[in-house]
This record gives C-alpha cells, sequence and structure tokens, in this order.
C-alpha cells in the first residue's frame, strides 16, 4: 500500500491526558506540524520494549533538531497499557498514542491480525514523517517470517 502523499486517516483516539481520558483527533495530533510517527506491535512486548522503542529514544534529540516536533508511538493498545509503558521506559520525549480500536492501523493498512499466537489484532511495524498531516516518507516493516525486526 502506498502511504506517501496520503492525508493521515482523520480517527478520534482514547488517550490520558492528566490522569484523565481524553478524545483526541488525529488531525490535532498532525495539523500544522512535522510529527515523526512509528508504529510497533504491542506495548511491553520484547523486541518492541528493547530494541524498537529504545531506537527512537535515542534518535529523540536528532529529530527534534532537524525540525520534528513530535514523536509519536503508536501501537494497538488501549490507554492505560500505554500510559504504563511510557511511564516504565522513561521516554517522556515520546508521545503514545493508543490505538485501542485498530482504527486508525486499520485505515493505514497496516493491521495485522496475530490471533493464531493469541495476541489479536496488531500493528505491522513502520515509520512515518508525517508534514501537516500529509505522509512525506514511509518506512514499513517487509512481510515476512515470525518478527521480521532488523
Amino acid at each position: 500500500m502506498q502511504l506517501e502523499s496520503r492525508r493521515i486517516p482523520e480517527v478520534t483516539l482514547a488517550m490520558r491526558r492528566n490522569g484523565e481520558l481524553a478524545q483526541v483527533n488525529t488531525r490535532d495530533l498532525f495539523a500544522r506540524r512535522t510529527v515523526v510517527a512509528f508504529a510497533l506491535p504491542g506495548a511491553f512486548t520484547p523486541t518492541c520494549s528493547s530494541a524498537h522503542l529504545p531506537r527512537f529514544i535515542d534518535l529523540a534529540p536528532a529529530f527534534r533538531a532537524h525540525g520534528v516536533d513530535d514523536i509519536l508511538c503508536v501501537a494497538v493498545n488501549d490507554p492505560f497499557v500505554m500510559e504504563a509503558w511510557q511511564e516504565a521506559s522513561g521516554a517522556q520525549a515520546i508521545t503514545f498514542v493508543p490505538d485501542g480500536n485498530a482504527e486508525l492501523t486499520r485505515e493505514l493498512g497496516m493491521l495485522v491480525d496475530q490471533s493464531a499466537k493469541g495476541l489479536g489484532l496488531r500493528s505491522r511495524r513502520y515509520a512515518l514523517i508525517v508534514r501537516d498531516g500529509v505522509i512525506e516518507r514511509a518506512f514499513v516493516e517487509p512481510e515476512e517470517g515470525d518478527d521480521p525486526y532488523t
């Protein structure tokens, strides 16, 4: 699926803000700014926690130096799990975006069914550079093997 030049789908997500549940529209997350968004299969999963998230934490200062306004970590998890994962990982420079109903992930064509492993619906790994709500660059994990993270 071609993501580049597409507008980020407009969906409303439940997020934790200041200790409360809040409804946040993707338009508000992406409009009028430059965002790096990356998605991973799930919070607290081994590869996502040991390699994927830490690399974006390491790169956050470089992204910001290049004009990135925000870095979003998207996963098909509920807002409470994402909040706990952010706290446990110490990733305060990253905004954790729960896609609890997989609406954003589905609209982007990144939804995968991991039910055979007991994991349910998940996201493929990808990273996007988004300027004012339009995807400028997309880096999508290849469809291969059990866990193709490289």
